[in-house]
C-alpha cells in the first residue's frame, strides 16, 4: 500500500474542517483532509439555514459565544474577499405579548456581553417598516446579523485549500488508525497516510473517529431539522430573517423565517433526535407542522402557500434531555496528537473560520 507522511491530516471535509485545514497550511505545513462523501461540504455544512449569526444565544465566557463573534466578523470579510453571494440583513428576534418582552431583555443582554453590536429592542413601528407583514409587538433587532450561500462558501474554501497545497480526497473514509512514535498512521482505501497530528472535525461521525484514533469517548447525537418554503407568489411577506423567541429547553432556536441571498423563504427548522445519521428524508414532518409555526408570524398564511424543502442533522452532544453543550476544541487527552473539534453544531457555520484558527494553533502545539 503507497505511504504519505504530513504535517497534519484532518477527517472531514465540512466547513470546519476545511477552515482547519487551510489555516494549517497558510502556517507552512504540508496538510491533507480525507472525507467520505464524493464531494466537500456534503453534510451539515450545506443543509442549514444558511444564516450569519451575531452571537445572542450563548451562554458567555463559551466556545460558541467566543467563536460566533469573531467568526461572523471573518465569515464577512471571507465572503466580500471571495465573492460569496451574502447580505447582512438583519434580524428580528420577535415578541407577541408581555410576558416575551423580559425574554428580549435577557437576550440582548447575553449578546451584548457576548460583543454583538447594534442590539436594540424595537417597537412595533420599528417591526412593521422593516417587516410590514409580521405580526408583533416588540423584537430584539440584530443589525449583523444576515445570510449568505454555503454551497459558494464551501467552494471558495475548497479551491483556497487546493492553492495552499492540502490534499483534497474526497471518497476517502478513514477505516483504522495506529499510533507510531512519531505520529499517528492512517488507513484508507488505496493508502497508509502517516500524520504528526490528526484533527477530527468527522461531524456527524467525530465520536467513531475519535474511537479509532484511541482518542476520549464522547457520543454525537443526531438531531434532525426540517424545512417548508414559501411559494415564490409568497415570497414579499418576508424581507430578512425573523426569529421566534427562544423557549427554555428545546433543542433549537425554534422554526423562524429566513430570506435568502436568492430571495426564498424557509421555514424551519425543526428539531427531532433520531438515530440514524444518514436519513434526511424518512418520515418526513407534514406541511401542517411548518404552518402552524409560521403563522406565529404570519396569521394569513394557508397551507398551499408552502412547499415542503430540505433537512439537515445536526452533530449534537446532548440528546433530548438537556438543550445545551458547548463545542469541544481541545487535544484530546489519551491521544496527545489528536486535536478534537467536535459537536460543531450551530453556530458552527458563521463560527468555522474562528475554529480553524484555533484549532490550527492547537495542531502547531503538536508540530
Amino acid at each position: 500500500m503507497h505511504s504519505t507522511e504530513v504535517d497534519a491530516a484532518v477527517i472531514g471535509a465540512g466547513v470546519v474542517g476545511l477552515a482547519t485545514a487551510l489555516a494549517i497550511a497558510s502556517r507552512g505545513r504540508t496538510v491533507c483532509v480525507l472525507e467520505r462523501e464524493p464531494r466537500p461540504g456534503q453534510g451539515a455544512s450545506t443543509h442549514n439555514s444558511q444564516v450569519i449569526h451575531a452571537g445572542l444565544y450563548y451562554p458567555p465566557g463559551t466556545l460558541k459565544a467566543r467563536h460566533c463573534v469573531e467568526g461572523a466578523s471573518r465569515l464577512y470579510a471571507f465572503c466580500r474577499t471571495h465573492n460569496v453571494p451574502h447580505i447582512r440583513s438583519g434580524k428580528l428576534v420577535v415578541a407577541h405579548d408581555r410576558s416575551d418582552l423580559s425574554a428580549l431583555e435577557t437576550l440582548a443582554a447575553r449578546g451584548h456581553a457576548n460583543g454583538a453590536r447594534g442590539l436594540d429592542i424595537v417597537d412595533r413601528s420599528f417591526i412593521h417598516r422593516r417587516e410590514p407583514h409580521i405580526d408583533a409587538t416588540a423584537a430584539l433587532h440584530s443589525p449583523d446579523s444576515g445570510v449568505f450561500d454555503a454551497a459558494a462558501f464551501v467552494t471558495a474554501l475548497a479551491t483556497l485549500c487546493t492553492f495552499h497545497g492540502v490534499a483534497l480526497l474526497p471518497g476517502t473514509p478513514l477505516l483504522g488508525a495506529e499510533p507510531r512514535p512519531h505520529g499517528i498512521a492512517l488507513r484508507s482505501p488505496r493508502e497508509e497516510i502517516l500524520a504528526s497530528t490528526v484533527i477530527n472535525a468527522a461531524g456527524l461521525h467525530a465520536d467513531s473517529v475519535s474511537a479509532a484514533l484511541g482518542g476520549e469517548p464522547f457520543t454525537i447525537h443526531p438531531c434532525r431539522g426540517e424545512y417548508a418554503t414559501l411559494v415564490q407568489g409568497r415570497r414579499s411577506l418576508v424581507n430578512a430573517l425573523v426569529y421566534p423567541v427562544p423557549q427554555a429547553g428545546s433543542p433549537g432556536l425554534g422554526i423562524h423565517l429566513s430570506r435568502g441571498v436568492a430571495g426564498d423563504v424557509t421555514i424551519g427548522p425543526t428539531a427531532r433526535f433520531q438515530t440514524d445519521r444518514n436519513d434526511y428524508e424518512h418520515n418526513r414532518l407534514p406541511l401542517d407542522t411548518f404552518l402552524a409555526g409560521a403563522r406565529v408570524f404570519l396569521p394569513g398564511l394557508v397551507l398551499a402557500d408552502l412547499r415542503l424543502g430540505g433537512s439537515g442533522i445536526r452533530a449534537k452532544l446532548h440528546g433530548s434531555e438537556a438543550s445545551f453543550a458547548d463545542f469541544i476544541i481541545a487535544r484530546d487527552q489519551l491521544e496527545p496528537r489528536l486535536v478534537q473539534v467536535a459537536g460543531i453544531e450551530s453556530p458552527g457555520l458563521t463560527a468555522c473560520l474562528a475554529i480553524g484558527e484555533h484549532a490550527a494553533e492547537l495542531a502547531e502545539q503538536v508540530l
